[in-house]
């Protein structure tokens, strides 16, 4: 994984401002602390920070090759998983190969087959080409986000990155927000519209989409999309080829020249991954698998069970590591330090994001780097398979707007009048809800129930789960940690997509066609474990920390908070004696995060000088 930057302007030239694309290169050097690359011409200014995974010598970048007498320049940020199949096709068709990386054989597919290359490419990836011939860039981002790609118009400039930090640090765009902004932050955060960069007129590239800019301007296109139609395998059929599908996606994950480990928690999805992944080094002579888990000082004895955690990880995180034989490591951190990071989490993100959930995977995944560079996650899961209760709750089911965010969010309460006038909270969501559900591809003749279910899936698919993808990349990479998510296949999800709820929820159990999959995997109680998310501290000092730095943020005349918020109505939300079981969003964001998700957004707006226009 890598950070990648860019400046194009197709009229002026830009020699002598290689200065402002190291600037913006630098912002990402973290993405990619083992090498970096500067390449120029007149109208390109094209930027690489690398991190190894695969073939430290040859997959030097920005990467150039010259055919018909003219270079196509590429700088790339992914790892792409069919390398090998899409190699020899292409040394079938004459092609000669300099390096064993991906990001030549990702360059040479694109001069082979254009903008059409996307459609063969299976991994994570957000990339940029310069044609020097046609004087275009092309910028490409894979099906499900999980790489970042933000861009921005200016002037006559098109200027890209991997992060909104490098964007910033360049001179023609600015730390301004305006109501669509503050409406992204409050009233869809931690989520983000597919494509919203939330500073203005700043854009990501949406999932599954490429975007060509030339003298023409600048023209995006979906090449990939969800396609329904009616499922026609039988049960052992279906469960046959999940099982296939998913463990070929694992072991495809896990080709890297540096270490690879598994995130454990002991549920069901990081249990499969971790089993086979064991068994794959096993097989292949790669020795023991190195596996981690995340804890919190505090949490045996404050843990209470409730219907979204419904029991603690660590016994069995110790199952599992006992079952596939890896050397697992346990980290544990405390209040103070989860709190503590709540700035760094910020600062990798460039927004305000889940708070604590955050700034505990950030504090995880920087000593996950200290023994690997690649580790495999479980996120996805149960957005495909509907593991989430929004499924299978009917007052969740039926609500129409996302089922994640609750109806009543206090946030929009805490607003000054103004201010929600100006962003008018309830009818930005309801559009964007609106605007997701007329993309969703339906099935004639479905009836309303499973119809509303296929919309379900679709929101969590284009929504939830590109928050949590957009959650790990940012938190792992400011480590230079790489995290693949074998779940994320889109073959995998396309297969999963059309399998009726009855075989998705096999044995009247939520991920129950999973479960069935997951037998000659995993142990039969490790099998029926209830679904448990992401754990995060349930120690009621967190609150008191959090509730404390809030406080000495609302006393501050000098807040950029108080600008938005009224203090007297967030100073009685403040008792120490919040309901944890009661989220308003998602499944982990209760009382607690909701104080520290106020925190961050005084930090971004303080630390990033946001103005409001």
């Amino acid at each position: 994984m890598c950070g990648i930057a860019g400046w194009i302007d197709l009229k002026n030239n830009l020699h002598g401002q290689e200065k402002i694309l190291e600037q913006m290169s630098q912002a990402l050097s973290h993405r990619g602390p083992d090498a970096e690359g500067l390449w120029t011409s007149d109208h390109a200014l094209i930027a690489h920070k690398r991190l190894i995974v695969v073939d430290p010598a040859g997959g030097c970048q920005p990467m150039v090759r010259r055919f018909g007498g003219y270079d196509y320049t590429i700088t790339y940020n992914g790892e792409l998983y069919n390398t090998v199949e899409l190699r020899e096709e292409l040394k079938a068709k004459g092609y000669i190969f300099e390096s064993n990386s991906d990001t030549e054989v990702l360059l040479i597919s694109y001069i082979e087959w254009g903008s059409g290359c996307a459609e063969r490419l299976n991994g994570i990836y957000a990339f940029g080409i310069w044609n020097e011939k046609e004087q275009s860039l092309f910028l490409c981002r894979d099906r499900f986000g999980v790489k970042p790609l933000f861009y921005a118009l200016r002037g006559t400039s098109l200027i890209f990155a991997s992060e909104l930090k490098a964007l910033l640090a360049h001179p023609e765009i600015q730390p301004e927000i305006d109501n669509e902004g503050l409406a992204e932050i409050f009233a869809l955060g931690p989520s983000r519209t597919p494509g919203h960069g939330v500073f203005k007129n700043v854009y990501e590239v949406k999932p599954s989409h490429h975007i060509l800019y030339n003298h023409q301007g600048l023209r995006m296109t979906r090449y990939w999309k969800l396609e329904s139609h009616p499922h026609t395998d039988s049960l052992e059929d279906t469960i046959t080829n999940v099982r296939n599908l998913l463990t070929d996606s694992i072991v495809r994950q896990l080709v890297s020249d540096v270490p690879v480990c598994t995130f454990l928690s002991g549920g069901l999805d990081s249990s499969i991954i971790t089993a086979v992944a064991a068994q794959e080094f096993r097989d292949t002579g790669k020795g023991r698998l190195h596996s981690f888990s995340i804890d919190y000082t505090g949490n045996d004895q404050f843990f209470t069970p409730s219907s979204f955690q419904p029991d603690a990880d660590a016994p069995w995180v110790k199952r599992m590591s006992d079952v596939a034989g890896t050397e697992h490591h346990y980290i544990t951190f405390n209040s103070q330090e989860i709190a503590d990071a709540l700035k760094d989490a910020l600062y990798s993100r460039d927004l305000p994001g889940m708070a604590d959930i955050d700034s505990s995977l950030w504090l995880f995944s920087r000593e996950v780097k200290k023994h690997s560079t690649v580790a495999l996650s479980g996120e996805c899961s149960d957005e495909i398979f509907g593991g989430y209760p929004w499924f299978h709750r009917e007052e969740m089911f039926s609500r129409d707007s996302f089922p994640w965010i609750h109806p009543s969010d206090v946030r929009s309460t805490l607003l000054k009048p103004e201010v929600k006038d100006y962003i008018k909270p309830h009818e930005y969501v309801e559009r964007r809800y609106r605007e997701t559900i007329s993309e969703v591809p339906a099935l004639k003749g479905e009836d309303p129930t499973e119809a509303r279910r296929r919309e379900i899936f679709y929101l969590n698919i284009t929504w939830f789960m590109s928050t949590l993808l957009d959650r790990k990349d940012r938190m792992s990479m400011a480590s230079g940690l790489e995290v693949r998510v074998p779940f994320c296949d889109h073959r995998l999800v396309q297969y999963v997509w059309n399998i009726p709820w009855d075989i998705k929820t096999y044995g009247d159990r939520e991920k129950g066609l999973l479960r069935q999959a997951a037998k000659g995997i995993l142990p039969d109680d490790v099998i029926k474990r209830r679904k448990s998310p992401y754990p995060k501290t349930h120690d009621p000092y967190f609150e008191k920390i959090v509730n404390e730095m809030l406080i000495e943020i609302l006393n501050d005349s000098a807040s950029p908070l108080l600008r938005l918020i009224q203090k007297d109505k967030v100073l009685p939300l403040l008792n120490g004696k919040s309901d944890y079981g009661r989220p308003w969003f998602g499944q982990l964001m209760a009382g607690p995060q909701l104080a520290a998700y106020l925190i961050q957004i005084d930090l971004w707006m303080r630390s990033f000088k946001i103005s409001i226009v």
